[in-house]
């Protein structure tokens, strides 16, 4: 893993819901990241099977059509490309955007709030590393191990950093969307 999950902080007394609290506003977060979820099995799966040629080019571009993060080149290095642009913008919107206001509104959030951000620019770098094993994928198949092992630690960092993120900020973002 690429950080210790150990020395992550939490806000109990912020992250636990009030009783009767409406935190359904909060569950948005987690919506967006159930998407990126569901995409990200999705690009998993095509990745393998493209590597291992089960799956033709031809036949994974026909999957990634019907995926809803498709961009007009219906291929694997461009489904790739737009999943890292759309993961880099959902963490800008937050970092830039959500975070300040989520720590004006509860201060207490403050260490999550920094970490969540140090965890964005690791993802980042993460990313960076795709793009570049998309490079050589594209290249020829020496490129396929880089590729696999690419996708395979951002699916790790990612999915691990989504699952902090949602227990530290669903019922603060909930409390905050409501007004306080």
């Amino acid at each position: 893993m690429l950080w210790n999950e150990s020395t992550r902080p939490t806000v109990p007394e912020a992250r636990a819901p009030r009783p009767g609290e409406d935190v359904s506003a909060g569950h948005h977060l987690v919506e967006v990241h159930d998407h990126l979820r569901e995409e990200l099995v999705r690009l998993r799966e095509l990745v393998v099977q493209v590597a291992d040629g089960a799956l033709t080019a031809s036949a994974a571009r026909s999957h990634i059509a019907t995926m809803t993060l498709r961009r007009n080149n219906w291929s694997l290095g461009a489904h790739c490309a737009a999943y890292c642009r759309f993961v880099t913008l959902h963490h800008t919107t937050e970092d830039r955007q959500l975070f300040p206001e989520l720590r004006r509104f509860d201060p207490r959030l403050a260490p999550v709030l920094d970490r969540l951000s140090e965890e964005h620019l690791v993802i980042h770098d993460v990313l960076e590393r795709v793009d570049r094993a998309l490079v050589a994928f594209v290249a020829g198949p020496e490129g396929t191990a880089e590729l696999r092992g690419a996708v395979g630690l951002l699916a790790e960092a990612l999915l691990s950093h989504l699952s902090y993120e949602e227990d530290e900020l669903v019922a603060p973002l909930g409390r905050f969307m409501a007004g306080g």
